[in-house]
């Protein structure tokens, strides 16, 4: 009888071992499970998350202008697809006024019916960006705004202008933003 029970002692002692290499195991997974989540959820704050975010706004702060116009377009023609959230825009980029108060005859834009949503924009002076001198209603697609009339009323001159651009949803809430160069000028 002596044997049995050592028999069955050693049983329980390789039992209760195996229930502990099995509990480190399920330890050491669950470890590397923590380890996995906090490295996706750091990912991007990293040297490699900063050149994403980096890039990314360099792409955003792009201003078009009569100067790099073409350098733009081909850049923005050689993508092979525009996700959502991208728009074309066809529009003058000199707007002629004969007072500050009139209407222009050549101020033109539209938004075209290729694009995926409804867009308004507003103009600044490059100078000014925090008050705009135009802001426009919302444009469906396929339609197009012309006779444009300042909403501040501008001197005699030639003015450097930004127009930045709104992609909107149903809802009218941003989903992305061009800024173009404009020209305005005012004759008396």
């Amino acid at each position: 009888m002596a044997n049995k029970s050592e028999t069955n002692g050693n049983n329980t002692g390789s039992s209760k071992a195996g229930k502990n290499i099995i509990i480190a195991g399920i330890a050491v997974i669950i470890l590397l499970l923590v380890a996995v989540v906090v490295l996706l959820l750091t990912r991007g704050t990293g040297e490699m998350g900063k050149k994403e975010v980096t890039q990314e706004e360099d792409k955003r702060n792009v201003l078009v202008t009569e100067d790099n116009v073409k350098e733009v377009a081909e850049d923005f023609f050689s993508q092979k697809y525009v996700p959502p959230g991208y728009f074309s825009a066809t529009m003058s980029n000199v707007w002629h006024f004969k007072t500050g108060d009139a209407e222009s005859e050549d101020a033109y834009v539209a938004n075209d019916k290729a694009n995926s949503n409804d867009v308004f924009f507003d103009v600044f002076l490059s100078e000014d960006e925090s008050n705009p001198i135009y802001q426009s209603p919302v444009i469906p697609l396929g339609s197009e705004l012309n006779k444009i009339k300042l909403d501040t009323e501008l001197k005699q001159g030639t003015y450097d202008c930004v127009m930045i651009y709104h992609l909107v949803d149903e809802e009218q809430n941003t989903l992305s933003t061009v800024r173009v160069g404009l020209t305005i000028e005012v004759e008396q």
